[in-house]
């Protein structure tokens, strides 16, 4: 979709690049290119995430600081990265299914959308929503097994124990599996609680990301041509002087680094909110995800029974443990995630000289 300027300025007009849709990209490029970028993200950002499923998972509040100088202190720095490599290979067929959903239904759905006669700032706001829907839910299907296994391995302690105290979980029911690495995590969830124990948290992962997804890139959409909008005031006001009336004024065409500036601010604004929004459901998945499945002919614990402890351990703002680190990781993860993509897509583009 067109992230030009919405509305029509009397006097300034700001031109922005035109957005490159599935049609336009060299798709094995796009995802070679693609898997080594977000590879370099995800490793950027694991030690945050870590942190957050540490915080999620404790049984009191610990800082943000003070957890990570504990974990170095008695597990070392390489505990930051625990899990990463079960995490990355997952990451690349994960994302590789989020791109193509995404831009196959935005690309179809924006086409839609204008034949319906929506304004093209609509049409981009519903095509952007729909489009993080579909990619996060198709997304899920490779990332849940993923999450559980590293996750579980996140909360583990160096000497393959669970993390007590400040460290981690604390909790009594966290996993009390020893896992070697991911293989061996694999296999041991596997074959104690199935198949559905490599897709504990689902449901809940689905309603936590699906919608966020979807909010997330309509407000990236919505904020973006705030930005533009704004700016186009900012520099019509500031000709006012020099501009006669019923002047044109000249078009102006930001260069390459306003551009990612403003796609870089619209995406961590955007990443800030969905991860307030969805702060909870997080935490609720995140502790789904470490426990232990049925032991002793018990059930794991619902949805609910999750929710309850988590109130009963620290009341509501329980539910928003590790809420830092994830604003964090959300918006530094969606500010480099968008630039990075953005960039992406332009190397990948069939037609270079088209791109201006």
């Amino acid at each position: 979709m067109n992230l030009s300027a919405a509305e029509e300025e009397p006097k300034q007009e700001i031109h922005i690049p035109a957005d490159i849709d599935w049609q336009m990209l060299d798709k094995s490029k796009f995802f070679f290119l693609g898997a080594a970028l977000f590879s370099g993200v995800s490793a950027t950002l694991y030690p945050v995430v870590l942190l957050k499923t540490r915080q999620q998972v404790a049984q009191s509040q610990v800082s943000c600081i003070k957890t990570a100088l504990m974990i170095v202190r008695h597990e070392g720095f390489r505990a930051l990265y625990r899990g990463f490599g079960t995490s990355l290979m997952g990451t690349i067929p994960a994302r590789a299914l989020y791109m193509g959903a995404l831009e196959v239904t935005k690309s179809n759905v924006g086409t839609a959308t204008i034949r319906l006669g929506f304004p093209e700032p609509t049409a981009a706001a519903i095509a952007n929503a729909i489009a993080g829907l579909s990619a996060a839910m198709a997304a899920q299907l490779v990332w849940t097994p993923v999450d559980v296994v590293s996750q579980r391995l996140m909360v583990q302690g160096s000497d393959g124990s669970t993390v007590k105290g400040v460290t981690s979980s604390g909790l009594s029911n966290a996993s009390a599996c020893k896992y070697l690495n991911g293989i061996d995590a694999f296999r041991k969830i596997l074959s104690t609680d199935g198949l559905r124990g490599l897709y504990r948290g689902f449901g809940i992962s689905i309603l936590t990301y699906a919608p966020s997804n979807a909010v997330w890139w309509a407000s990236y959409s919505v904020t973006q041509r705030l930005i533009w909008n704004g700016m186009g005031c900012y520099y019509t006001k500031k000709d006012d002087d020099s501009i006669g009336n019923g002047s044109n004024g000249n078009a102006i065409k930001p260069d390459s680094k306003t551009v990612v500036a403003v796609q870089g601010v619209s995406a961590a604004m955007a990443g800030g909110v969905s991860a307030l929004i969805t702060m909870p459901l997080d935490t609720i998945k995140t502790r789904l995800q470490v426990l232990d499945g049925e032991e002793n002919g018990r059930r794991g614990p619902t949805v609910g029974q999750t929710l309850r402890n988590l109130v009963k351990e620290g009341g509501w703002t329980a539910c928003y443990r590790g809420l830092g680190p994830r604003w964090a990781s959300m918006s530094m993860s969606a500010t480099t995630m968008i630039t990075t993509y953005e960039f992406l897509k332009r190397l990948s583009a069939k037609n270079q000289d088209g791109l201006g």
